[in-house]
């Protein structure tokens, strides 16, 4: 998903104070330091919170949380977030609020080099290839430097991913991807499009993480061809899709994923919906501007799909993770 062309606005420009008394999602940013083998990573970290939100535009989404609220609650499950194509932490805020709303402790991250705040490579099998590292450093600084690390229960671990990040969500699942072997098809005059046509199984070591027990997918990059790509998951999978697709994502090789995997437990194709119905709502100043990615098709309602999806979610990781109410 592209996202680049909307312009970062500070975290800390109030537009609007919410007058109501209803709880928050807390909302704290990170800089998760770098590793031998991974880069520096900002994230934010959305939780549980017991005081009053306030609304906040960030790039195109208006954010309703409270910044740096104290976390409620102990032994809280955690949930990962990993955006798509030049996309941002904040591309699926709305998700991560209603998670923190419902007790889950939520961590969504910016992909080094290919999300809207930093195009190193996306054009490179290394953007692909990073996300599932990224993904496991993230749940390393969770569950050990975080401050919240003590608040988390380390045997309730899921992630949600869109487009690029709904691949990563089922590669660090388990999936091994086979891209030659795939309907994806390239053809820009770019590295990844010659990489693509020689990428096999077995070329790359791809990380998994058992610490990890669902996985959420929306219209993920679709590199799983056959069973073998997807035989390393053994835990329980949702996956919704677009009826309509876009950006490179097409609804017939999207829905031929569903029947290779065993362990789905949820599975939609959304009436209607385009790629980027998946992303949250965008601020209706910048819908003007960016109706690729903004604006829906006539007679669609995206907030409706987001309030939707998101029970859904929450559902969904409840009974995976065996979350009692």
């Amino acid at each position: 998903m592209r996202l680049s062309k909307i312009i970062p606005v500070a975290i800390g420009a109030l537009l609007a104070a919410c007058a109501s008394f209803t709880l928050a999602a807390g909302l704290r940013l990170v800089d998760i330091p770098a590793t031998e083998t991974v880069p520096a990573l900002k994230a934010a970290i959305w939780s549980p919170c017991a005081r009053p939100p306030e609304t906040r535009q960030v790039t195109a989404f208006m954010v309703r949380a409270r910044r740096d609220c104290p976390v409620e609650g102990a032994k809280l499950p955690l949930i990962v977030i990993s955006h798509g194509f030049t996309g941002s932490m904040y591309g699926h805020h709305d998700t991560a609020e209603a998670l923190a709303d419902n007790g889950f402790l939520v961590v969504s991250l910016n992909h080094t080099g290919d999300s809207g705040m930093s195009m190193k490579y996306p054009w490179d099998m290394l953007a692909f290839e990073r996300r599932p590292i990224e993904i496991k450093r993230v749940i390393d600084y969770m569950l050990g430097e975080a401050r919240e690390a003590s608040r988390i229960d380390a045997s309730k671990i899921g992630v949600f991913g869109f487009s690029r990040g709904g691949f990563t969500s089922l590669v660090v699942a388990g999936a091994v991807p086979n891209f030659a072997g795939s309907e994806v098809r390239c053809k820009m005059d770019r590295p990844l499009c010659r990489q693509l046509e020689r990428e096999a199984p077995g070329m790359r070591d791809w990380v998994h993480d058992v610490r990890v027990k669902a996985a959420a997918a929306v219209d993920p990059l679709n590199v799983f061809p056959d069973a073998a790509s997807v035989a390393g998951i053994k835990i329980p999978v949702f996956l919704w899709i677009s009826e309509k697709g876009g950006d490179g994502v097409e609804p017939a090789t999207e829905a031929k994923l569903h029947p290779l995997l065993p362990t789905a437990r949820d599975y939609k194709v959304v009436q209607n919906a385009g790629h980027f119905d998946f992303l949250a709502p965008c601020a209706e100043a910048v819908a003007r501007h960016e109706p690729e990615i903004c604006q829906d098709a006539p007679g669609f309602d995206r907030a409706a799909l987001h309030r939707q999806m998101n029970e859904a979610l929450i559902q969904f990781f409840r009974t995976a993770l065996d979350i009692k109410a």
